[in-house]
């Protein structure tokens, strides 16, 4: 795969993933942030079991406890959080707060698996939880945190938690894409229990609120994965890690168009939470 195709795979994954924040406001203003999360994993999950089928992938009944957890802490916990945080965070502060997770995954990988994070890691987290600080408590003299920030921290500690757990639980003598379906599928079940047991219905949404739930499941969820691991495969991980930058930029290019600009305390807490994940990632990747 030549460099340009790599480069541009994971500059629209990560455009996918950061459109995702503005795409949830639509969605979340017919549906409950239950509802939300499981009809876009339902139909995520059936796109990639469709396509493990077409590659005549076998799914192995030995391997449903790792997709257990792996789906109800990467899935399941993290489109739960991230539904209930985005319906009072803005969009902004759910991409910035989520640009943490390179660096939420280094300290958790170093807490769970006892790989020591490099010194500029090190360095960098403080750095970029002042970022976050920042965005989340802007810069009037009230210091008070939005529920749905806090909702989506917690998502993205669940995602950092995935990142790890994936590296020690993931069938490694399985098709990626077979791995994927499964977990989905587990994560799809479990948000449409949560659904029922909060006593939410299913609706259908308008083509608008459709059309946004649809760019989320296949755009943010189907095609953002296949693109990534592609793109990984050939960058790395460190090198990867940098295109996730472009997540909390596409979120706040398209909040601009729709007339909500970036505040200054969001522009500076940008500045620092982006400066952190590079300054990190590009020394892992020199290390490498």
């Amino acid at each position: 795969m030549g460099n340009i195709k790599t480069y541009l795979m994971a500059t629209m994954a990560a455009i996918f993933w950061g459109a995702n924040f503005n795409l949830a406001r639509p969605v979340l203003a017919e549906m409950s942030p239950y509802v939300a999360g499981a009809s876009r994993y339902l139909l995520a999950a059936a796109v990639m079991v469709l396509i493990a089928l077409f590659r005549k992938n076998a799914f192995s009944w030995r391997h449903w406890p790792a997709y257990l957890t792996l789906g109800v802490v990467g899935v399941f916990g993290f489109n739960l959080f991230f539904f209930l945080g985005m319906e009072t965070s803005s969009a902004i502060n759910g991409a910035l707060i989520m640009a943490l997770n390179p660096l939420l995954t280094a300290v958790l990988g170093y807490v769970i698996l006892g790989d020591r994070p490099s010194n500029r890691q090190l360095i960098a987290f403080p750095v970029g939880i002042a970022g976050v600080v920042i965005v989340v408590l802007g810069a009037g003299a009230q210091l008070r945190v939005a529920t749905g920030d806090i909702y989506i921290l917690i998502a993205t500690l669940n995602w950092a938690l995935y990142n790890v757990l994936v590296k020690k639980m993931m069938p490694s003598n399985v098709d990626g894409i077979t791995n994927t379906a499964g977990i989905m599928t587990v994560g799809a079940l479990a948000l449409s229990l949560a659904a029922f047991w909060h006593g939410d219905h299913f609706v259908q949404p308008s083509l608008h609120g459709a059309a946004a739930l649809l760019t989320m499941s296949l755009g943010g969820g189907v095609l953002a994965y296949l693109f990534w691991n592609a793109s990984i495969s050939h960058l790395g991980p460190s090198k990867a890690a940098i295109f996730m930058n472009l997540v909390p930029v596409t979120t706040m290019v398209i909040a601009a168009f729709e007339h909500m600009p970036p505040t200054p305390a969001q522009l500076f807490g940008a500045l620092l939470v982006i400066s952190a994940v590079t300054f990190s990632s590009v020394s892992f990747s020199k290390r490498s």
